[in-house]
């Protein structure tokens, strides 16, 4: 026995609309958000260099985004410049950040309390000097596209190289968003900080429109325990004597001659001439030492 029964439908089955089973935006769409965060880090970067070089901020001024292939990119960049690779997003999308080498010697002659000059000639590579610099300017990229992207901690660095051949971000026919700032100090040359990423992660980072760009964090007081102030040799200076003593008995001054000195019962400690602390003569493991009495 089989059973026929006609089956009338109850309602409309349900059409989507063209709206909804549309893909996800094109790279091309997403230039323009692209563009939109250089204005952002553009103002952020300025400030950034300010605290950086304990100078004026410079003029940043955000260039037009363009697409470009990383073989063409690695001949604007050069042969030395201070290249990292960046890890953007939840899923570490890459990201290329690539800065002057010219600037980044300007900012370590600067440091060592020169006028801010680089050489008429580049290195073949940095030198051990600007490797500190380099990595206080990555961390400050790193802080500005995080608090650009509206995503704090969303960026963080994998590895760094002078020779953009050697870090090898992306191969060489990738196609690549390229946005570079052009980065004025007073009536020095301009020069360029350039953020490339490939399309694949434009569309990771962008693709669900824009954030909202992150509150500014609170400053924090610099911690002298920590890097890069840690590890800054200073010379600590202990007075022991500071004495008087005429011009006629320094004339008369020969071996044997024996000058009564009186050994003051706090031992000034000074660093460049400011006197940052006292303390008392004593010893230990054999050798002479002071003990910190007091913090001046």
């Amino acid at each position: 026995m089989k059973p026929q029964r006609a089956f009338v439908a109850e309602r409309a089955a349900a059409q989507h609309c063209a709206e909804l089973l549309r893909r996800g935006p094109e790279p091309a769409e997403l230039l323009p958000q692209l563009a939109r965060l250089g204005d952002r880090l553009a103002r952020l970067l300025a400030e950034g260099l300010a605290r950086l070089s304990g100078g004026e901020a410079p003029l940043v001024t955000p260039q037009v985004v363009r697409e470009e292939r990383c073989a063409d990119l690695a001949k604007g960049i050069g042969p030395l410049a201070a290249n990292s690779l960046l890890a953007a997003g939840a899923g570490g999308a890459p990201l290329l950040a690539s800065l002057d080498a010219g600037a980044v010697l300007r900012l370590v002659d600067k440091a060592f309390g020169g006028k801010g000059e680089a050489p008429a000639t580049l290195p073949g590579q940095f030198p051990t000097s600007a490797q500190l610099m380099i990595q206080r300017l990555e961390t400050l990229v790193v802080e500005c596209l995080c608090a650009a992207l509206g995503a704090d901690g969303a960026v963080r660095a994998l590895r760094r190289d002078g020779d953009l051949a050697e870090l090898a971000p992306f191969t060489g026919d990738a196609r690549l968003a390229v946005l570079q700032l052009e980065v004025m100090e007073g009536m020095r040359a301009p020069w360029l900080a350039t953020l490339a990423l490939p399309l694949a992660t434009l569309a990771e980072l962008f693709g669900h429109g824009d954030r909202p760009p992150a509150p500014p964090a609170a400053p924090r007081a610099a911690d002298p325990a920590a890097a890069p102030f840690a590890d800054v040799p200073l010379p600590l200076t202990a007075v022991l004597v500071d004495m008087q003593v005429p011009l006629a008995t320094i004339s008369a001054l020969e071996p044997g001659t024996i000058l009564p000195v009186a050994v003051a019962r706090a031992v000034p400690l000074s660093i460049a001439g400011s006197v940052i602390a006292r303390g008392t003569v004593g010893a230990q493991d054999d050798r002479v030492a002071i003990k910190i009495s007091h913090i001046a």
